[in-house]
């Protein structure tokens, strides 16, 4: 049996922050969308009090609620994507967490749109919910526990491609190398210079 530590408050917050990013900018192109068909709208039908409404200052408040609700709900709807998919943003991909369940089985979408909606818990006071990770015998923040989910460290896999470098590589090069290379050995190396030698009677 495998067991997986639970992540801690930094490299979730390092992870969170990736996400926050993500999510701006993915709110900020739809918004400049949904701006730029309002407006062409507007010009197209000539309804100019449509227009004035949104240059009124006094209309200021509810465009501020509009804007909030529409970043909330792309904020949650990101979440509950990728929590109901692998259970991992972007974010937490890098980082290499997971959430998971508390006992340890995947997640459904019903509970990563609770977990995400429980996003809005952990940070109206303060951000409390959040630094309660810090805290908490198994990292879980406020959210974690409205959701009863955790967060773990998923090591990386063997099967990833690379390349291999052995732990005490040879301080000087060998015969070998030369050869492979199609250079001809130092003077310095006396184990290559007599086989040479030997060629050349």
């Amino acid at each position: 049996m495998t067991i997986y530590k639970f992540a801690g408050f930094w490299r979730r917050l390092i992870a969170y922050m990736i996400d926050s990013t993500i999510i701006i900018i993915i709110f900020f192109v739809l918004l400049m969308i949904a701006m730029m068909a309002f407006f062409f709208g507007s010009i197209s039908g000539n309804n100019g009090r449509l227009l004035a409404d949104l240059t009124d200052p006094a209309r200021a408040f509810s465009h501020i609620i509009f804007i909030w609700t529409f970043y909330t709900v792309v904020s949650i709807a990101y979440f509950t994507y990728f929590y109901g998919t692998t259970g991992r943003t972007p974010g937490k991909m890098l980082l290499g967490l997971q959430v998971i369940s508390a006992d340890g089985t995947p997640i459904s979408f019903g509970i990563a749109f609770l977990r995400a909606v429980g996003y809005l818990v952990s940070g109206a006071l303060f951000n409390l919910g959040f630094i309660w990770i810090a805290f908490d015998k198994r990292k879980q923040g406020w959210h974690d526990k409205i959701a009863d989910t955790v967060v773990i460290i998923r090591e990386p896999q063997n099967g990833t491609a690379g390349i291999s470098i052995p732990d005490n590589p040879p301080a000087f090069p060998t015969p070998q190398h030369y050869v492979e290379r199609g250079e001809a050995p130092k003077a310095s190396i006396t184990q290559a210079s007599k086989p040479l030698e030997n060629n050349n009677n």
